[in-house]
Formats: structure tokens, C-alpha cells, sequence
């Protein structure tokens, strides 16, 4: 415990960080740790080429984007708080955290979640999925398994069917829309960390 309390301590407003993430202290511990491992030249931050220490994102078919997912636009690294903001994503929601409306919604909330995996698709930033970057993330996922001509098949079933007002893309409304049946809680962990 004495420990934990420690680290604890070198983590400038630890408090508020686990209230908005919802990580325990042994968590938030745990991803310190982890952090500092992956920061090799011990500057406190990220690039995204530390990243490549962690075996299942190097063998993840959509580990780049993973990890682009923790950089915004034009940023070349990540501290330890959004680090950890960003791992929320992966944790299972907490059903019995109090909902208090003046409080924004938590990193692990359900939209938060489909916010993330929206990103991970919509590579220009441009609040759509196309067919070219749907097509680049079925390449990328499903590499050598189907043809070209599957591939092509999938990604136009998927946006006839999820792309409401026919614009040809899908929308992150419609993206939700689409998954509103789909429990993606279970589906999105942070085992890659280990």
C-alpha cells in the first residue's frame, strides 16, 4: 500500500484523474509504471514510435491507428494524464458510477467509447467514413483472408445499410445508430497494455 500511496503522490492531480476515468489507485498505479516503462528517455512523455514496445499493438492490424488515437492533430506526444484518458476508452463502463448531470460524460461512457472507434475509421477527420477508408480498414483487418472483390462487397453492404440520408458515407450518428444493438463494453479492454 505504501507503495501505491507513493507513486500516487508523483502524479500531479491523481484524484480528478481517477474520478474522470474511473481507474482505481492500483490502475492508475499500473499504467504509471507501464507509462514510465514505454518512456525510455524519461522525458514524461510519449511519441508514437514508444508505442512500439507494446507486442499487441505491433500485431494488431489497426495498431497504427490505435495509436495514432492517442494524438490529436499535429500533436507528436502524449502525457501520462491523456495517456490514461485515452485508456479509459478501453475499460468496461461502470453502470453503477452516479450520473450527475453537471458532470461531463465519463471517458468510458457508451458515446465516449463509439466516439473512439469512429476515430479509429475516419482517418481525415472529416466527421465521415468513407468507402476508401472503410475499404483501408477491412485491408488492414482482414489482409490476405478475402479478395479484393469481397472486400469491395463489404464495404458497399456496409454503407448501404448504415448510411441513412444516402450521402455515400456514414455519419457518426448513423455509425451509432448502427451499433445501438452491439454491446462494444465487452468487446474493448485494455489487455493490449499487459
Amino acid at each position: 500500500m505504501g507503495s501505491t500511496n507513493s507513486t500516487l503522490s508523483k502524479i500531479p492531480n491523481v484524484k480528478e484523474l481517477m474520478q474522470e476515468t474511473g481507474f482505481t489507485p492500483a490502475h492508475v498505479v499500473r499504467l504509471y509504471d507501464r507509462f514510465e516503462a514505454l518512456d525510455k528517455e524519461k522525458t514524461g512523455h510519449l511519441r508514437p514510435q514508444d508505442f512500439g514496445a507494446i507486442n499487441r499493438l505491433a500485431m494488431n492490424p489497426i495498431g497504427d491507428r490505435i495509436i495514432g488515437a492517442f494524438f490529436s492533430p499535429g500533436q507528436e506526444t502524449v502525457d501520462f494524464h491523456s495517456f490514461v484518458r485515452i485508456l479509459a476508452h478501453f475499460r468496461p463502463a461502470d453502470q453503477k458510477r452516479p450520473k450527475d448531470p453537471s458532470m461531463p460524460e465519463p471517458v468510458n461512457s457508451r458515446t465516449s467509447k463509439l466516439q473512439f472507434a469512429f476515430q479509429l475509421y475516419d482517418q481525415d477527420k472529416d466527421g465521415k467514413i468513407s468507402r476508401a477508408e472503410l475499404l483501408q480498414v477491412l485491408r488492414s483487418m482482414l489482409e490476405m483472408q478475402v479478395t479484393e472483390e469481397q472486400l469491395e462487397s463489404i464495404a458497399d453492404r456496409t454503407i448501404q445499410e448504415a448510411d441513412l440520408d444516402k450521402d455515400d458515407a456514414i455519419s457518426f450518428e448513423e455509425f451509432r445508430k448502427s451499433l445501438e444493438k452491439v454491446n462494444i463494453d465487452h468487446k474493448m479492454s485494455i489487455r493490449f497494455l499487459r
